[in-house]
């Protein structure tokens, strides 16, 4: 399948669920819905798209909440502008979309760069994140120090992220059918995941949203973004304003074979948060603990949810 082959409306899958465009941020966003109550806002990481919590949308919805999950800029069927990846303008896209749906917070979910721009967000805008709950992602000034002081562990661990930094790397991520995605999601998931259909059904969907078009390099201009920052003016007030508090009770899930951020990397990130915290390592998953072990994380986020 070639890239121009490839419509936003492949990512608009059946469901129980509701697809809307909604305008935030001076972007057009598209996000699944379902449910009512309180509002519960999932953020997914890469190389996924808003359909890598189609089960939890169902289970938090049943649970009495009101469960949304959006294409980050530049993902899926939302709007792939050439600029704005920047960690500020996400953040903003964040908060922005909490108010145009009409509420003031919400406990908000993020997996791998999700779980990245869910701190960013607590951290930047504390009243609009209500109580927080954080996969496979440690704390971003926890990633920073770990590459350069843990060279053999995450840095090493990191090596195939930092390829998005090479120009043009996006036409490499969809050649083949979008192959890398898929060695991606292999190199990166848990063993016993691999094999089973499970995968394979989310292998090709990833895939084929990859292929929309501009959609590949957006994804890697928030990486690109990331490393650029380091020296420069802007990074270093972004990695000072990262410094303050979270104030939001936060659980934090992390597998135990994750390849792409290490548990060590993880351990230590409620350093950052003041209000009551959880840590729970889970054995045996790799990176994408919402798709490998998708019951225990909805009950995690729903219990999370209800704590006083």
């Amino acid at each position: 399948m070639e890239p121009d082959q490839v419509d936003e409306s492949s990512v608009l899958v059946d469901g129980p669920w509701t697809h809307r465009f909604i305008n935030a941020n001076g972007s057009r966003f598209h996000v699944a819905e379902l449910g009512d109550g309180p509002l519960v806002l999932f953020l997914h990481g890469f190389p996924e798209f808003w359909w890598a919590w189609h089960q939890q949308l169902t289970a938090v919805a049943d649970a009495g909440y009101r469960a949304v999950a959006l294409d980050l800029r530049g993902y899926g069927a939302s709007d792939k502008p050439p600029r704005g990846y920047d960690g500020y303008t996400l953040a903003g896209d964040v908060t922005g979309l909490i108010r145009a749906l009409g509420e003031r917070d919400a406990v908000l979910v993020g997996a791998g760069f999700g779980g990245l721009l869910a701190w960013t967000t607590a951290a930047f805008h504390h009243k609009s994140v209500r109580r927080l709950v954080v996969l496979s992602a440690p704390h971003p000034l926890r990633v920073r120090a770990a590459l350069l002081t843990d060279v053999r562990g995450q840095f090493t661990a990191a090596l195939p992220a930092l390829r998005f930094q090479i120009p043009r790397y996006e036409h490499a991520l969809t050649r083949h059918d979008a192959k890398a995605v898929s060695d991606y999601l292999r190199r990166w998931g848990g063993p016993a995941w691999l094999e089973t259909d499970a995968f394979t059904e989310y292998d090709r969907a990833c895939r084929t949203a990859m292929q929309i078009p501009q959609a590949a390099f957006c994804a890697m201009e928030t990486y690109r973004w990331a490393f650029r920052s380091v020296l420069r003016l802007h990074g270093h007030r972004f990695r000072k304003q990262l410094r303050l508090p979270i104030v939001a009770p936060t659980l934090q899930l992390h597998g135990g074979a994750d390849g792409a951020t290490l548990p060590a990397t993880a351990a230590g990130s409620g350093r950052y948060v003041t209000e009551p915290y959880e840590w729970r390592l889970l054995d045996g998953y790799g990176h994408f603990l919402h798709r490998e072990a998708p019951d225990e994380v909805s009950k995690e986020i729903i219990r999370w949810a209800r704590e006083p």
